[in-house]
């Protein structure tokens, strides 16, 4: 028996809303990335980009378990001394919702070219509202 790849015209693209409102983030990122990867379709492919879109909204309801809120920071290095800056969860929080679960799935798909592709396919929003309404996404819970 062979191995069935699916050719790029048999792959199907849908669109999902994932409310983030009073979820975990590393429980909803790996939801994510799995989506975005196209793990729950029974054609995956590691090397072909099977996912769905994904639109994740009210980012800014997202939560961590433990003491991460308090100790928790996101770091950047631009390459020249003291070049480090580091923010605070709290602060990315209240500045830059989207950018935390945006960093949280990054993190979770292939570092390469197609992973880039699939990240492009991810689309967050600090509100409940979002502009992809032709696209008649799917409620995911």
């Amino acid at each position: 028996m062979r191995t069935l790849t699916p050719k790029q015209d048999q792959i199907k693209q849908d669109w999902f809303v994932i409310d983030a409102s009073e979820q975990v983030l590393g429980r909803l990122s790996t939801k994510v990335a799995s989506i975005l990867r196209g793990k729950h379709k029974p054609y995956y492919t590691p090397h072909l980009d099977t996912g769905d879109f994904v639109i994740v909204v009210n980012a800014e309801k997202i939560h961590l378990t433990g003491n991460k809120s308090l100790a928790k920071t996101y770091s950047r290095f631009s390459g020249y001394p003291s070049g480090l800056k580091q923010i605070p969860y709290r602060r990315m929080l209240e500045e830059k919702p989207e950018e935390i679960i945006k960093h949280a799935i990054k993190g979770m798909l292939p570092k390469n070219a197609l992973g880039r592709k699939m990240f492009k396919k991810l689309k967050v929003y600090a509100g409940s509202v979002h502009p992809h309404d032709a696209q008649q996404p799917k409620t995911l819970s």
